[in-house]
């Protein structure tokens, strides 16, 4: 390394390519989403990581919200019950389905959902800017600089970005159960330094969710293993479940708990553009 290098000599957005080049799990497309979209819904209906959340957005009755990449509607459904409007973001078509079913349940009409991706013209789509823009775990196009550059135009007040800390989502030893190798890939880190590079001087909260994940039966808590990887041979598969075996245990109502050796936890990055 050259010895007069300073912060300014590094180019993160290369860092976050290599990173993202180098990492061990591959990312899912819409028709991925669309089959995991009832399964997802369901667990996360009642997640801690919601509170966690709200509590952590400035949030005003009359303001609206763009929830970039809303998935079934885990942070816009309690978001509209709160503001004026919401506008949804999702490419998963399965995913806004699910949002539409439960805001029908909650009675919450005050929430647009458009199918649109990173990569569409948002302008084209008549989306418009808002007092708050959100991307929530939800960050996984291409381009990071050019989605965080688009929240930023896109917002009146705010941004509130929600991102990784490596491993989490994935569970770190379900990879060394089956003798792969882990490589978390981008996270945090890079996007506050490529904010930073953009010129917005961001606030960072972590917050920690509890170690423990619940699933209805061992099918269950496979399937959401299998999800981790881009393909297993039945010998891998016969071994990823002992080891969800070995980290879990079996409720009263008969429920499967597996238990990770590092909690998921999170970074709410936000930041001011007014």
């Amino acid at each position: 390394m050259n010895s007069k290098a300073t912060y300014n000599d590094i180019d993160w957005k290369t860092l976050w390519q290599n990173a993202r080049d180098e990492k061990s799990w591959t990312p899912k497309g819409p028709k991925d989403w669309d089959k995991k979209a009832p399964s997802f819904a369901k667990r996360n209906s009642d997640s801690p990581f919601v509170d966690l959340v709200l509590e952590r957005i400035p949030l005003q009755k009359e303001w609206s919200v763009l929830d970039a990449g809303a998935g079934p509607g885990t942070l816009s459904i309690p978001l509209a019950q709160r503001v004026q409007s919401v506008t949804a973001l999702d490419y998963s078509q399965g995913m806004l389905d699910e949002l539409k079913n439960a805001a029908q349940r909650e009675g919450v009409q005050n929430i647009r959902a458009i199918n649109a991706s990173w990569a569409d013209n948002w302008e084209q789509l008549d989306i418009s800017k808002h007092d708050i823009c959100i991307a929530s775990r939800s960050l996984s196009g291409p381009n990071l600089a050019d989605s965080l550059a688009k929240l930023n135009a896109y917002s009146r007040q705010h941004v509130i970005v929600i991102d990784r800390i490596g491993p989490a989502p994935f569970d770190q030893g379900a990879f060394a159960a089956i003798n792969k190798e882990f490589r978390s890939g981008p996270d945090y880190i890079y996007t506050i330094n490529i904010l930073y590079t953009m010129g917005i001087h961001c606030t960072v909260d972590i917050i920690s969710l509890t170690p423990e994940s619940t699933y209805t039966d061992l099918q269950a808590a496979m399937e959401s293993y299998c999800w981790m990887f881009k393909e297993l041979s039945s010998a891998e598969e016969q071994k990823l479940n002992e080891y969800i075996l070995s980290k879990s245990r079996t409720t009263d109502d008969g429920k499967l708990v597996v238990t990770r050796d590092i909690p998921p936890r999170w970074a709410i990055i936000s930041w001011k553009t007014k």
